[in-house]
């Protein structure tokens, strides 16, 4: 089941890679950061709601080391995807804090995949527990960054 769900996930990424608009602040020969960033948020927002489901029903949690490694990644990509030029358009939620405090914005990120890691690792151990609190801490995380830098 979740072979099907991760080809999905591919699939709407690569088309996200692809959108190219004269009118996005990539310009004609680039990828549009706005589409993009919006399609790997509606990923990791997937992610995290299967991974929340499963521990919230007590199921086994070693399958969740694939989604939160996918988590992990995207963070890894996420402070690269508000280049000058992408604060508007396109129905964007980014707040402007994004790029007038690209530190703090830097350090969610990377508390995002740390956090993502440790599940991984927790959930490739098959640590139920582990998982539950990571899980919380993920989410926190998730919050923290939209609490700072996403407009409601």
């Amino acid at each position: 089941m979740t072979k099907p769900i991760a080809l999905c996930a591919a699939a709407v990424m690569l088309a996200a890679l692809g959108v190219a608009r004269a009118d996005s602040p990539s310009g004609a020969s680039g990828i549009d950061p706005i589409a993009v960033r919006q399609a790997g948020y509606a990923l990791q927002g997937g992610d995290f709601a299967y991974i929340r489901s499963v521990v919230e029903a007590k199921g086994d949690v070693k399958p969740l080391e694939v989604p939160a490694k996918a988590i992990s990644k995207w963070g890894r990509v996420i402070p690269t995807l508000f280049p000058k030029g992408s604060e508007t358009g396109e129905n964007t939620k980014a707040l402007p804090k994004i790029w007038s405090d690209p530190d703090g914005f830097q350090k969610i990120a990377v508390a995002l995949v740390q956090a993502s890691d440790k599940l991984a690792t927790d959930a490739k151990a098959g640590a139920t527990d582990l998982v539950a609190a990571d899980t919380k801490e993920l989410g926190k995380q998730c919050g923290a960054c939209h609490k700072a830098y996403r407009a409601k």
